[in-house]
C-alpha cells in the first residue's frame, strides 16, 4: 500500500558509523510504500542488549555493513501495515496494535526447511543487519520509527506484559529460554551453575530457581551485579576477581565436591569452557551460549569423556522462543522483581551515552523511548 500524508516519511535514528565512536543522529528516509506484509511501526521502546554492545565496540563486526543503526530488542506500535500483514499466530495487524518483532527468515533455505529451524536461516536478518543508507534504512530500534519487513516474525503483545519485558523478550530472554529447552530443562533438585552475571545471567538465575532448580549459583562480577543475582533466586555466588581455579573449588566446595548438574555459559570469557568443564559434576550438561567472540581457552576432550558430560551449543532463539518468552514474563509477572534490571528510560539522543554506560558495566539493562524529547 502507499503511504497516506499524514504518516512520516523520514525517520531521526542513531546511527553507527564507526566502530568505538558515538553514535549519530541522522535523518533516515522511510519506505513510500508497504510491501504486503510488512508494517510501518513507531518505537516505544528499546532495550539495549550485549550485542549491540560488542557491535558498536567492534568486537563483534559485520564486514560492510556500517553506517546501521543499532538496536534489536524493541516494541512498538503500528502506524501503517501491507496487504495481509499479519503476527506469526495469524492474528490480522492494524493500525494502532502494540507489537515485537523477531528476525526476518526466508522459508526457503536447508535451516529453514529441512532443519526446520528458523535461527539456521542461511539469510535470517535482524533489524541491525541493514545499512541505514540503502532501502529500506530504517529497521532496527534506536529510530523514531522502523520498518518491520515482511519475512520479520510479528508478534502481537498482550497487555500485561510491559513494554520493556518485552523488548528484552526479543532477544535476551528469549535466548536464556532456549538455552534451557536446549539442556533438557532443569530436574527438580538439581544444581545449576550460571556462567554470567549480565542480564542473560541474571534472567537465567530467575529462569533456574523458577524451574525448581534445589541450587543456583551464579558465577561472575561485579558485586552488585552478584547481589541483584541473588535478589533474583542465586542461592549462592561466586566473584570471579580470584581467578579460574578459586572459582572452580568455590563452586566444587558449594556442591560438596561433586560439581554443577548443569551449568550454562552466558559469560564468554576465554577461560569459560574449561571453568564450565571443570564445575560440571559426573554426566552433567553444560550449554554454550555466549561465547561469541573470538576462540577460548583450550578445553581437554579427555574431561568431556571422562565426566561422560553433554556439551551443547545454543544460538540466540526463534519465535517460537520470542512467544514464549512472552508468555514467561506474563507467568511470572509477580515472581520476581524484573523491573529492577531496568534502567529509567531515556530518549534517543541519550543513546550513544547509555551504549558507553552499558559498554563500562554501569547499567544492565539500558532503555531508549524516543518519543521522550
Amino acid at each position: 500500500m502507499t503511504i497516506p500524508s499524514t504518516i512520516p516519511v523520514s525517520t531521526r535514528a542513531a546511527v553507527l558509523t564507526e566502530h568505538g565512536r558515538p553514535l549519530e543522529l541522522q535523518e533516515l528516509p522511510l519506505p513510500t510504500e508497504i510491501e504486503p506484509g510488512a508494517a510501518l511501526v513507531r518505537i516505544a521502546c528499546t532495550t539495549l542488549c550485549g550485542t549491540d554492545i560488542e557491535i558498536w565496540s567492534g568486537k563483534m563486526t559485520f564486514p560492510g555493513m556500517l553506517p546501521m543503526v543499532l538496536g534489536h530488542e524493541m516494541v512498538g506500535e503500528v502506524v501503517a501495515v501491507g496487504d495481509g500483514t499479519a503476527d506469526a499466530l495469524g492474528r490480522p495487524l492494524s493500525p494502532g496494535d502494540r507489537i515485537g518483532w523477531s528476525e526476518s527468515t526466508c522459508g526457503e533455505c536447508y535451516g529453514c526447511t529441512v532443519l526446520r529451524e528458523p535461527v539456521h536461516c542461511s539469510k535470517r536478518g535482524y533489524g541491525f543487519l541493514q545499512r541505514s543508507d540503502v532501502p529500506p534504512y530504517a529497521t532496527a530500534g534506536l529510530a523514531d520509527y522502523a520498518y518491520v519487513t515482511p519475512g520479520a516474525a510479528k508478534l502481537l503483545l498482550p497487555a500485561e506484559v510491559k513494554d520493556s519485558w518485552a523488548s528484552m523478550a526479543g532477544c535476551a530472554a528469549k535466548t536464556v529460554l532456549r538455552a534451557f529447552q536446549r539442556a533438557g530443562g532443569v530436574r527438580p533438585g538439581s544444581r545449576v551453575v550460571v556462567q554470567g552475571s549480565g542480564a542473560l545471567g541474571i534472567f537465567a538465575t530467575a529462569v533456574a530457581h523458577l524451574s525448581g532448580a534445589g541450587a543456583v549459583i551464579t558465577v561472575g562480577a561485579p558485586a552488585d551485579r552478584l547481589a541483584m543475582a541473588q535478589r533474583f533466586g542465586a542461592d549462592a555466588v561466586v566473584d570471579i576477581a580470584g581467578g579460574s581455579e578459586q572459582t572452580v573449588r568455590r563452586v566444587l566446595d558449594l556442591t560438596e565436591g561433586h560439581g554443577a548438574d548443569l551449568v550454562l555459559d552466558f559469560a564468554g570469557a576465554p577461560s569459560v569452557g574449561p571453568e564450565a568443564l571443570a564445575m560440571a559434576a559426573q554426566r552433567g550438561t553444560v550449554v554454550i551460549v555466549g561465547s561469541t567472540g573470538p576462540a577460548g581457552d583450550t578445553v581437554a576432550l579427555s574431561t568431556i569423556m571422562g565426566k561422560e558430560l553433554t556439551v551443547v551449543g545454543s544460538l540466540n532463539g526463534d519465535i517460537s522462543d520470542y512467544y514464549r518468552a512472552i508468555e514467561f514474563f506474563r507467568d511470572f509477572a509477580g515472581r520476581m522483581p524484573w523491573d529492577e534490571l531496568f534502567s529509567p528510560p531515556v530518549g534517543l539522543a541519550e543513546a550513544s551515552e547509555k551504549v558507553v554506560t552499558m559498554a563500562s558495566l554501569g547499567e544492565i539493562k539500558a532503555v531508549i523511548d524516543p518519543r521522550i524529547g
